[in-house]
């Protein structure tokens, strides 16, 4: 039959977390801006278009 394979979980040291710690900070101004983006291209269109 299959094995079962576990996954092994530890800790990110220093360097690993201020990796993940920037790629998160970065991820989080890029939803943001983004999504502040949308909203004035659809408040122009809506604007311009109606």
């Amino acid at each position: 039959m299959a094995q079962h394979v576990t996954a092994e979980l530890e800790t990110a040291t220093g360097t690993e977390y201020a990796d993940h710690l920037r790629t998160y900070e970065g991820f989080i101004h890029l939803a943001k801006y983004g999504t502040i983006a949308v909203v004035i291209i659809l408040i122009l269109m809506a604007f311009f278009l109606l």
